[in-house]
């Protein structure tokens, strides 16, 4: 029962949570940069403002793709929220990403070619990460449910303390923060104009912005999952890690640059698999 209602709350309020989130990510960031930034409420509007215009998009497959996107996320957090196996919530997740990816190249423009190109490499490296994460689950828990890695009696990173860093810095990556927004900006910096997302328009994009939603809410839960066990304290302890990864992810998109392909894909490899890859090898060792 209790797996039921995650599930109904994490689809119902996943949006509200995620928008909520973006405003404070842009309340945060026009702080750091010493402006008065928008309201908290801002990413609603802007997504409600969308929802109102009048539809376009440059081929009607790009409708289909988008709300697969959608649909595809929605159920990877779905999944996750019902305790079920990890390793598949990830695939599902991943299968969700392709379908951005073809929203991205079926226009054939080249400022959105060239933004599906970077998105389809951006998974290319930080799925070791991932893949990486899920193992040291298995290993410090035994189970590759969600439902079991929360009920175990010590949290997760005492375990994974490499794994955790390696998940956090792979973060940057999947929710398109500096250095690594590559595939598509949430700054009006970027030199492909909007990258992936050049001719998403109106109500395309506004799907696109709440599955972000949905997407960072499930990446906030992972994370939590190294905190939680059987504990109920633990559950506050991981609400507070959650907020203060999610601050480190924007103090890191305001004090970085980008960088080239290259070089996030070389930090990444070596971030993730010197911390993974020294946890692991000390993990099977004690286990």
């Amino acid at each position: 029962m209790i797996r039921i209602i995650l599930t109904i709350c994490y689809i119902l309020l996943a949006p509200l949570i995620g928008g909520l989130l973006d405003g404070l990510d842009r309340k945060i960031s026009a702080r750091m940069q010493r402006r008065v930034g928008p309201p908290l409420l801002q990413p609603f509007y802007d997504v409600s403002k969308l929802l109102t215009k009048r539809e376009t998009a440059v081929t009607k497959s790009q409708n289909f793709l988008l709300i697969s996107y959608m649909v595809l996320m929605i159920l990877t957090g779905a999944m996750f929220f019902s305790g079920t196996d990890i390793l598949m919530c990830f695939f599902v997740m991943s299968t969700a990403a392709t379908f951005l990816y073809f929203a991205g190249v079926v226009t054939s423009s080249p400022y959105a070619s060239i933004g599906a190109q970077r998105e389809l490499l951006s998974m290319m490296i930080y799925e070791p990460a991932v893949l990486f994460a899920c193992v040291g689950f298995y290993l410090a828990t035994g189970s590759f449910n969600v439902a079991d890695i929360a009920k175990s009696s010590d949290s997760a990173i005492m375990y994974l303390p490499g794994f955790f860093i390696a998940f956090v810095f792979i973060l940057t990556i999947k929710m398109r923060k500096s250095p690594f927004d590559l595939a598509t900006s949430h700054h009006p910096n970027q030199e492909i104009v909007k990258g992936i997302t050049s001719d998403i328009g109106t109500k395309n994009l506004a799907i696109f912005t709440v599955t972000e939603w949905y997407e960072n809410v499930f990446l906030m839960a992972v994370v939590s999952l190294f905190i939680v066990n059987e504990n109920p304290i633990s559950i506050v302890v991981a609400l507070v890690v959650v907020l203060l990864v999610y601050f480190l992810e924007i103090l890191i998109d305001n004090a970085s640059a980008r960088v080239k392909w290259q070089t996030m894909l070389k930090t990444t490899w070596v971030v993730t698999l010197f911390t993974a890859g020294v946890n692991l090898i000390i993990l099977m060792i004690i286990k």
